[in-house]
């Protein structure tokens, strides 16, 4: 699978580490910065990785910032994406069941490296259920 990251300077490390993990699992990863921890501001980089899915450059997303709060907003201003704050792996398993998530949003001060990888897989490894939750999804795409 092709996943897409991007971060702002607090989340920097977080995002190595998971590009890493998602490269020794055998996705194809297009990181799209930061790549230090000099000061960003986190809506430039959420909307990179939601053009970034909205135009197919990658399948899924992982957008991070210090708390996820900030750059799950910007990447869900783009109706293509679907981002999931998430602090848990149950959160990332119902967000792809039920909400067919596109982007799994943390924040890297509030989620350990062990507990990230956790809702990273779960994310990965989670299908779509379809059936009675599409029509909820369909809406979500709907600018009306």
């Amino acid at each position: 699978m092709r996943i897409a990251f991007a971060s702002d300077h607090a989340a920097v490390a977080l995002k190595a580490l998971l590009v890493a993990h998602a490269e020794a699992l055998g996705h194809t990863v297009v990181d799209l910065g930061p790549d230090s921890e000099a000061r960003v501001d986190y809506p430039d980089f959420g909307y990179k990785l939601a053009r970034a899915i909205a135009e197919g450059e990658a399948e899924r997303g992982v957008a991070l910032c210090g708390s996820g709060i900030g750059i799950s907003i910007a990447v869900n201003r783009e109706p293509a994406c679907r981002c999931a704050l998430v602090g848990e792996p149950l959160s990332a398993t119902l967000a792809r069941q039920h909400n067919d998530a596109n982007v799994l949003a943390m924040g890297a001060r509030l989620i350990g490296p062990d507990l990230a990888k956790a809702c990273f897989e779960a994310f990965l490894a989670t299908p779509f259920e379809g059936g009675r939750h599409q029509h909820r999804v369909d809406k979500l795409a709907r600018k009306d």
